[in-house]
């Protein structure tokens, strides 16, 4: 039955269908950007249930926690509250791969027509949790998984050493005056950053940020630049009613970042599209050893928007000020 159950997870394709969380309705009934990726999370879960191999199962049994590890969407179609969305998940991996590879599909219905709302590629790896403390009877890795299986996700190579540590943040806190390492990470750079000790609300197996926590803490980076160039998102709602509206989003795991560590989020403005697009590039770091080590990267492509009735979107060009705050020109920088 395993022999069948991971062949069917290497091969067949699935299809579910779920709502979107409504905590996620942020702009009138439209649907944010991280609870899409939600659901591309989901329904790969999902996939592996239907498959045979339960993610909660293959950890309780055999010690192996899900992870995924790369997530590329792109956004074409904005997902709503009431919206019962199909999400195929199709394998991809290929023989000798050591990541599972995936291409997801959410397809919403529009004036009573499938419309391809949302296409995402993801990686996913299971990751051995080697405490036996929690782990005393597990039984051994199901075979034909053992290729998936990590003791650890990443191992990236230490960056830049560090000269000096700021004052230690507190748990659930994020930094908002000078710290020696951010002012390292940002020199010379059209970015903003800042430090957040992880909390427990932020890791999962017990230790360690999953790509969820990576995806909130890249939604809070938007809040965050804007706010500290003058822009902030509550502003230009009361001033022009533009919110901003995402089409893209990527991250991909390059190491671990564990419970209660400093994590330094860095944000930088890398290209301006005629006053209608932008990309960010989001880096985020933990110092051990004295070093810097990345431990995720990613970038996220934003317009603005102005939303109608609750759900109709349009893109809107935004004007020289606002070209200035991405810049980093003028006073808000």
């Amino acid at each position: 039955m395993t022999d069948t159950a991971v062949k069917s997870l290497l091969t067949e394709t699935t299809t579910v269908v779920h709502s979107p969380g409504y905590e996620g309705a942020n702009i009138g009934t439209i649907i944010g950007f991280k609870h899409v990726n939600y659901l591309v999370e989901k329904a790969i879960i999902d996939h592996f249930r239907v498959s045979g191999l339960p993610v909660g199962a293959l950890y309780e049994e055999h010690g192996l926690g899900f992870d995924l590890t790369f997530l590329d969407s792109r956004l074409n179609t904005a997902l709503i509250v009431d919206d019962q969305a199909s999400i195929e998940v199709k394998p991809v991996t290929k023989d000798g791969d050591e990541e599972l590879s995936f291409k997801v599909t959410i397809t919403v219905e529009r004036d009573g027509e499938p419309n391809k709302a949302v296409t995402s590629k993801a990686r996913a790896v299971l990751r051995y949790d080697e405490d036996d403390r929690r782990m005393p009877e597990r039984k051994p890795v199901p075979a034909g998984l053992e290729r998936f299986v990590k003791r650890y996700i990443g191992g990236a190579e230490p960056g830049a050493e560090v000269a000096a540590l700021g004052e230690e943040t507190l748990i659930s806190g994020g930094s908002t005056g000078t710290d020696p390492v951010l002012e390292q990470l940002t020199a010379g750079e059209n970015a903003y950053a800042w430090k957040f000790r992880v909390p427990y609300p932020y890791v999962h197996f017990f230790e360690r940020v999953p790509m969820s926590g990576y995806l909130r803490l890249m939604e809070e980076a938007k809040h965050r630049f804007v706010d500290a160039r003058g822009i902030s998102i509550r502003a230009l709602l009361d001033e022009s009613n533009w919110i901003p509206a995402v089409t893209r989003s990527h991250i991909t795991l390059l190491d671990e970042a564990h419970l209660e560590e400093d994590l330094y989020i860095v944000y930088t403005v890398d290209n301006i599209f005629k006053n209608l697009l932008y990309t960010s590039r989001l880096d985020y770091y933990v110092v051990r050893d004295g070093k810097l080590i990345k431990t995720a990267t990613g970038e996220i492509t934003h317009a603005y928007g102005v939303v109608e009735n609750g759900r109709k979107g349009r893109l809107v060009e935004w004007d020289e000020r606002v070209a200035r705050a991405f810049n980093g020109e003028g006073d808000a920088k």
